[in-house]
C-alpha cells in the first residue's frame, strides 16, 4: 500500500513537471517570435568609378575598319541621308569593337523641352517652353535657334548643301572631284565680303553622308616628328593676347612655358576657339557688342573679366587635348605617306571621325543648345565634350559628358545628347585650326626661343585645289530671305498655339 502511494505520487510529480516544461517552452517560443530581429545593415553596392577624362583611353593612330553596315557606297552620296535601319534593317551595332561605354546616370537626356506644331501644307515647328520658336522644318529648310540668339539655316538642293550661320555668313558646299571611291567637296565660306574655300571628304556610313576636313597640303615627315616630340628645353612664348577683349573676358590661361610643340598647338587651338566664340557672341548681341570696334570694348571686357564667362580648364583636360593634338599629327603624317595612292572606301562605308572610337575629346566650335537633366542649356566655343557612346539614336545623336565649360554654359559633369553632325563639325574645326597652328609654328620656328625645325616645306595633297564659288554670297542671302519669310508665316499660322501644349 505504501509502495503504491509512493509510486502514484512520483507519477503525479513527473506529469506535473512535463506539463510545466511544455508550457515554459511554448511561452518562450512565442516570446521569440514577437521580438524584432535586429536588421543587418546592407552591404553598399560598390559601383565601378567613372573614368575621368584624363583616364580615358588615348586615341589610337591606327585606322579603324568597319564592316558592320551592309550595302555598297553609291556613286553620288545621299545628301539627305537615311536612318541606319534603312541600310541594315535593324539598329546599328557597336562599331567600336568590344563593349560600348554605357551612359552615365541613366538612359540619357530627355528630348528638347517644349512642343511641336504641325504646319499647314507640310512641315513642323518646335516651340520652347516659353513659346519661342526653337526650330522649323518646312519646304526643304531647317531653321534652328540657339539659346544665345543665333540662327542656323540648312538646306540641300540640286546637289548643293547651303548652311547659313549668321547675317549673310555661312558656306555653300558642292561635290567637285572623286578619288579612289571617295567624293570630295568644295566648301566656300563667305563672311562680310570675304571668301574662303576648304576641301571636305565624304564619309558614307550608316546610310548617311558625313563631311570631314581634308588638308590641302602635307608637311614632310621630319616636321611632323619634330612637332609631336619634346623640345630640348622649355620655350617661354609671348602670345600678345593681354590686350585682347576675348582674353580678358574669358580669363584664359595659357601654359607658363612649353615643353613640347603639342602644348603650344593646344593653346593655339583653344585660343582660336575662344576668339571665334567671342566674335559670335558679339554678332548675337552678347558681351560688349555695343562697344565692338573701339577702345571701349577692351576697357569693358577687362572690367567684366571678374564677372564674365570665365573658362576653367584643368591641367588634366588640357593634357587630354594635347594628346588629341599629338594623335591628329601622327594620323596626318600617316595620311601624308598615303597621299596620291588609290585607296578605296570599304564596301560598307567608312566610319566618320565623329564616331571613330579613337576620337573621344571634342572642342565645341559654335553656340549649341543641348538638354541636361531635362532642361536646355548652352555650349559655346571652347567648351570641351567627351563622347561616351558611338551608336547614334533615332535622332542621330550620341551621348557625351561636358568635361569643361564656361561659367554661364552647361555645367561640367552633365550628360548631354549631341548630334553626330555637330560633333563632326567640331572635329572639322579642330583639324582646320590645328593646321593653321602648324602653319604658324612653321613660320615662327627658330624665333622667340622656339627651336629651329627640320624641313617645314609642304607637298600638295592628291586632291586638286579648289577655287571659291563666287555665287555663295547671293545663295546665302537668298537662303536668309527664305528663312525670314518662312518664320514670319509660321508665327502667323501658329499665333494661337505658341504657348500651348502639344498640338
Amino acid at each position: 500500500m505504501i509502495l503504491s502511494e509512493i509510486s502514484s505520487s512520483v507519477m503525479r510529480k513527473s506529469v506535473l513537471f512535463l506539463l510545466l516544461t511544455a508550457v515554459a517552452t511554448f511561452a518562450w517560443s512565442q516570446d521569440g517570435q514577437n521580438k524584432k530581429v535586429p536588421k543587418v545593415p546592407p552591404v553598399p553596392l560598390k559601383l565601378p568609378a567613372i573614368q575621368k577624362p584624363s583616364a580615358i583611353q588615348k586615341p589610337s593612330t591606327q585606322p579603324v575598319q568597319h564592316k558592320d553596315v551592309v550595302g555598297t557606297r553609291p556613286t553620288e552620296p545621299n545628301m539627305k541621308g537615311k536612318p541606319a535601319s534603312d541600310v541594315t534593317g535593324k539598329p546599328e551595332p557597336n562599331h567600336g569593337g568590344g563593349s560600348e561605354p554605357k551612359p552615365i546616370g541613366g538612359p540619357g537626356p530627355k528630348p528638347t523641352p517644349g512642343h511641336d506644331v504641325a504646319l499647314r501644307n507640310g512641315g513642323v515647328a518646335h516651340f520652347g517652353t516659353h513659346g519661342e520658336i526653337r526650330s522649323i522644318d518646312k519646304n526643304g529648310l531647317h531653321i534652328e535657334h540657339n539659346l544665345q540668339g543665333g540662327r542656323t539655316i540648312v538646306s540641300e538642293r540640286n546637289g548643293a548643301r547651303v548652311v547659313t550661320t549668321g547675317h549673310y555668313g555661312g558656306y555653300v558646299q558642292r561635290v567637285y572631284v572623286t578619288r579612289g571611291g571617295h567624293s570630295y567637296y568644295q566648301r566656300t565660306y563667305y563672311d562680310h565680303g570675304v571668301y574662303r574655300v576648304v576641301v571636305y571628304r565624304g564619309y558614307y556610313f550608316g546610310g548617311r553622308t558625313y563631311y570631314g576636313y581634308y588638308p590641302a597640303y602635307y608637311y614632310h615627315p621630319a616636321f611632323y616628328v619634330w612637332a609631336y616630340n619634346p623640345w630640348p628645353a622649355p620655350v617661354y612664348w609671348g602670345w600678345g593676347w593681354a590686350g585682347a577683349p576675348w582674353y580678358a573676358y574669358y580669363g584664359f590661361t595659357p601654359y607658363p612655358f612649353y615643353a613640347e610643340p603639342t602644348f603650344w598647338l593646344t593653346d593655339y587651338v583653344l585660343a582660336a576657339s575662344l576668339q571665334a566664340a567671342y566674335a559670335e557672341s558679339l554678332a548675337n548681341g552678347g558681351p560688349d557688342s555695343a562697344a565692338a570696334g573701339n577702345q571701349a570694348e577692351t576697357d569693358s571686357a577687362a572690367a567684366s573679366a571678374s564677372t564674365g564667362d570665365q573658362v576653367t580648364l584643368t591641367p588634366e583636360v588640357k593634357q587630354d587635348i594635347a594628346e588629341e593634338v599629338k594623335a591628329q599629327l601622327q594620323a596626318e603624317q600617316a595620311a601624308a605617306g598615303q597621299s596620291g595612292q588609290n585607296t578605296s572606301a570599304p564596301a560598307g562605308g567608312e566610319v566618320p571621325p565623329a564616331l571613330d572610337p579613337a576620337r573621344m575629346i571634342f572642342v565645341v566650335d559654335a553656340d549649341l543648345a543641348v538638354v541636361a537633366d531635362g532642361q536646355e542649356c548652352s555650349l559655346t566655343g571652347g567648351d570641351i565634350l567627351t563622347r561616351i557612346s558611338t551608336t547614334p539614336d533615332g535622332d542621330q545623336k550620341v551621348n557625351a559628358i561636358v568635361t569643361s565649360s564656361k561659367k554661364k554654359d552647361c555645367a561640367a559633369g552633365k550628360q548631354v545628347a549631341v548630334k553626330v553632325d555637330d560633333l563632326q563639325e567640331m572635329q572639322n574645326h579642330f583639324r582646320e585650326k590645328l593646321d593653321e597652328g602648324m602653319k604658324e609654328m612653321a613660320a615662327k620656328q627658330g624665333t622667340g626661343g622656339m627651336p629651329k625645325a627640320p624641313d617645314s616645306s609642304t607637298v600638295a595633297s592628291n586632291v586638286p585645289p579648289s577655287v571659291p564659288d563666287k555665287s555663295a554670297a547671293k545663295v546665302l542671302a537668298n537662303q536668309q530671305a527664305s528663312a525670314d519669310q518662312t518664320e514670319t508665316q509660321v508665327k502667323q499660322e501658329t499665333a494661337g498655339s505658341m504657348a500651348g501644349g502639344e498640338q
